[in-house]
């Protein structure tokens, strides 16, 4: 094997001098640098599988929201969660190695974390609708094929459907078993969900999805296909930016990121009041807005989502006699608008825990919860039930038609969600059954709390690194003496909170800043970006 791992990755050369980190999302570059990267990754995959005694390992290849000429690889671990964290260390060892050391490093590996090399490696994969892709996964099955792994590749899916491929996979006979192992599979599990949620309700007017010209266009089309028809139990979908044909439109001017960032709706969305929401080139995001004729564009973002998640399954389990038994919370990040926290804590009456930017983190703590909402503001989350809530939707004997109805849409929403990860088309199907059951517009939503004005800044610099964080990443404490700054300025403003953290997907750090008025919050975010700036040796 050894000679077949040392050919392959002669075709595969690491480009001089180039340092790759496997970051919040695996490794995202500039496309023409990462055929080394995806070939490595594809060893660890192999590593990985038999590590977990040949489970299968799944690897994406996207970059999400990125612009059309970047990408990006992954690993995603059995259950369809993100790759173990102390994983992240050799898989970024492996793609640092010298092109001659990459066998030594790989028996290393396998030496090291006294891994099983006559164990069977399993692993499948997918991409999106990058013209790179096709490219580097060559290089991936020269890896997989180097170090005999039996592989599947999925061709063009979203991310989250790799993940569900990838927990079905493992789980397939078993009494956890998650879904049928196929794409056609993971529609008819969301629209029937769907259906029974839904209970013959209708939404109220159509929704315009922007499909960010990426892999969710053609994806949600299909899913289409399988959703209730008719005048009950079903939802209006307008679909627009759905070319996945011209490469250089992907991202651009649409998708969830565009949405978030600039606050405005995509200059091709014609949509006038209705609701509309936005995916991200992988379908991993949901963002939602409207035109309100008195106020304009209105952001319904993650932190919307979750707040309207969390506020109906909580509803539910106390129409259906479990509040007592169950412990619901939400996660969030720094980046979560401080009024929503509030309303959550006050209004809702649930716990709210923050964590470090990632999902890989959210995740987590989520898993802490018998019913944990995560979301992060940019439109990525979903809902994790644990064992003892699945087993409560099914075990409890409901005293009245009303309990019984509560349980029954519990139960539905255990399968609308993909618990494995965020889901942009399962989020959205999530969204819409909330509102036909609350019989809510986008407005009265969007009145439940109200935003404080904030703003969010990208500021180039020299190197990320320089910045390092504590406290869920609200404080800087390095370079030294700028978190100071930061709280100097902060105090001037009423309502003020800014906090700085460096990108896990560029060099570059992300300063995000709220304050009472919207003047205010802009005048805070430049203000810190500033200080970023002169400590961030920015680039010229």
């Amino acid at each position: 094997m050894d000679a077949n791992i040392a050919a392959a990755a002669s075709k595969h050369p690491k480009p001089i001098d180039r340092v790759f980190q496997y970051g919040t999302a695996g490794f995202r570059m500039k496309a023409n640098l990462l055929d080394s990267v995806v070939f490595r990754v594809g060893l660890v995959a192999a590593l990985r599988s038999r590590k977990l005694g040949g489970q299968t390992i799944g690897v994406m290849i996207t970059a999400s929201h990125n612009p059309p000429e970047d990408n990006g690889i992954k690993l995603v671990d059995p259950m369809g969660e993100m790759l173990e964290n102390s994983w992240e260390a050799y898989s970024t060892e492996l793609a640092n190695a010298k092109d001659e050391d990459v066998v030594t490093v790989y028996r290393s590996l396998e030496e090291r974390l006294k891994i099983n090399k006559d164990e069977q490696a399993r692993v499948i994969f997918a991409r999106d609708t990058r013209p790179s892709g096709p490219k580097l996964v060559t290089a991936l099955v020269h890896a997989l094929e180097a170090t005999g792994t039996e592989y599947t590749d999925y061709k063009l899916l979203t991310t989250p459907q790799l993940h569900y491929l990838t927990r079905c996979t493992n789980t397939e006979g078993t009494p956890q078993s998650y879904g049928e192992v196929s794409e056609k599979g993971y529609y008819e599990k969301l629209a029937q969900a769907f259906a029974r949620a839904m209970k013959g309700k209708k939404t109220v007017g159509p929704v315009t999805i922007d499909c960010a010209n990426g892999v969710g266009g053609p994806k949600l089309a299909e899913l289409l296909k399988f959703l209730p028809k008719g005048s009950t139990g079903g939802v209006e979908i307008k679909i627009i930016n759905d070319d996945v044909l011209k490469a250089e439109v992907l991202n651009h001017d649409c998708g969830a990121d565009f949405v978030k960032t600039k606050q405005r709706a995509p200059p091709s969305s014609k949509a006038g009041n209705e609701r509309c929401c936005s995916l991200d080139g992988d379908a991993d995001r949901l963002i939602y807005y409207f035109n309100d004729p008195d106020h304009g564009f209105r952001l319904l973002d993650g932190d919307r989502i979750a707040t309207l998640a969390a506020s109906f399954i909580g509803d539910l389990a106390r129409e259906a006699g479990l509040s007592q038994d169950l412990k619901i919370g939400v996660v969030q990040t720094a980046y979560a608008n401080g009024a929503s926290t509030k309303y959550i804590e006050k209004t809702l009456g649930l716990p709210v825990v923050c964590t470090p930017t990632g999902v890989k983190w959210l995740h987590h703590a989520a898993t802490k919860f018998d019913v944990g909402v995560y979301f992060e503001a940019n439109g990525h989350g979903t809902v994790v039930f644990s064992q003892q809530a699945l087993k409560a939707f099914q075990t409890k004997v409901p005293e009245s038609p009303a309990q019984a109805n509560a349980l029954e849409t519990l139960r539905a929403l255990t399968e609308l969600i993909n618990q494995t990860v965020g889901d942009a088309l399962s989020d959205m199907l999530l969204v819409e059954t909330i509102l036909s059951h609350k019989a809510w517009t986008p407005k009265e939503w969007d009145l439940t709390y109200t935003d404080l004005p904030n703003r969010l800044v990208r500021v180039e610099v020299g190197d990320r690194n320089l910045f390092k964080t504590t406290d869920a990443e609200r404080k800087l404490v390095e370079p030294q003496g700028v978190q100071a700054q930061i709280d100097a300025l902060v105090a001037k403003y009423k309502d003020g909170r800014s906090f700085a953290r460096a990108s896990g997907t560029e060099d570059a750090v992300r300063v995000y800043a709220e304050a009472a008025t919207r003047s205010e919050a802009d005048d805070l975010a430049s203000k810190v970006a500033a200080v970023v700036k002169q400590e961030g040796g920015v680039k010229a």
